[in-house]
């Protein structure tokens, strides 16, 4: 049996291989396999709503089922390593980001790896390069705050720049409510103009380039996808009823709004473990004494379980801070697992 079991797996692995799947090999005394998931094949295999559906689930009414530790940081120079680690499930996950400082640049090169445990044998079930996992799970919490408190009739969307997690976004909301227009405010002319000329031909809306205080002002939903360590707008440009998510920023010595945004804004945050070590978001308004602790309505959690209210009207501003959390990569490679 033992030796069937291996040239079992090895067979897969090689059909697999030659069919450009994902590649699976046999480990250990009872051939268990392994998939392995190249970033590409994650993109491919993860859907945003089965995702949204999923973090939805996990977030309202199993959220306490899950062991989650703050995720660790370890700091070299100029490399840092997050480990996040998460129980739930009958699954043991572990990603690991390492990001290093680019010479002359100040942005960092970041890769993300996630391993997936069977909880009860130990055994390693799945090991997948995790930057399109991390891209598409965050905008897929994105989408699950934006339909929880963003205006129904919500129809301007505004993005914050035009990278991977602008790219995600710019797709999911889409899932989340109908958009009528899509402002784009990238860090330079030419970066926001290209980023406007690739999405022109598959949106079936107007989407065009708008200044930091035009997009902040005119965009009913707002989405922060930036690196950026200053706030990018005016907070009393922002009319009433707008909704923000931020996920850009995840330092206590950073943030993507100013002080007015958070003072005006009912706030929801991903986990309160999270956003109260690292989101300089909030942790900057409140060390300076602009917001109190009463600011913060609910974790997501709450949120979706009703037991904090957010949005009372149509002129409350909400805001939605994210810094990630190991359950939402657990929901993802959970999905990425059934899906082999």
């Amino acid at each position: 049996m033992q030796a069937r079991a291996s040239r079992s797996c090895n067979s897969l692995a090689g059909d697999s291989a030659r069919a450009g799947r994902s590649r699976l090999h046999s480990f250990g005394p009872n051939g268990y396999c392994v998939k392995i998931l190249k970033d590409r094949e994650v993109a491919e295999r993860l859907d945003i709503p089965k995702l949204a559906a999923a973090l939805e689930q996990a977030f309202q009414s199993e959220r306490h089922s899950f062991t989650m530790p703050p995720r660790m940081f370890l700091t070299q120079d100029a490399h840092t390593l997050l480990i996040m680690p998460c129980y739930g499930h009958g699954l043991l996950g572990l990603k690991v980001v390492t990001m290093a400082t680019e010479p002359g640049r100040g942005a960092h090169i970041v890769k993300t790896n996630y391993t997936l445990y069977d909880a009860e044998s130990g055994d390693v079930t799945l090991l997948a390069e995790a930057d399109s996992l991390t891209d598409l799970r965050t905008g897929a919490t994105s989408v699950v705050a934006t339909r929880l408190l963003a205006r129904p009739d919500a129809k301007v969307l505004g993005i914050f720049r035009t990278g991977r997690q602008a790219r995600v976004h710019i797709t999911a909301m889409f899932h989340a409510r109908e958009f009528e227009r899509v402002l784009i405010c990238g860090s330079s002319p030419e970066r926001t103009r290209a980023f406007v000329d690739s999405f022109s031909a598959t949106l079936h809306c107007p989407i065009q380039a708008a200044d930091a205080n035009t997009c902040a002002a005119k965009a009913d939903v707002i989405c922060t996808c930036t690196t950026s360590t200053s706030p990018l707008f005016d907070g009393r440009v922002l009319r009433p009823g707008t909704h923000l998510n931020l996920v850009g920023a995840f330092r206590s010595d950073t943030r993507e709004v100013d002080d007015e945004t958070a003072r005006r804004s009912r706030i929801v945050v991903d986990t309160y473990e999270g956003c109260l070590q690292e989101a300089g978001d909030i942790l900057i308004p409140q060390s300076n004494g602009t917001i109190g602790a009463e600011h913060i309505l609910a974790d997501l959690h709450e949120a979706l379980a009703g037991s904090r209210q957010v949005r009372r009207g149509p002129q409350d501003i909400t805001l939605f801070k994210s810094v990630g959390c190991a359950l939402e990569d657990l929901v993802a490679a959970r999905l990425l697992q059934t899906s082999l």
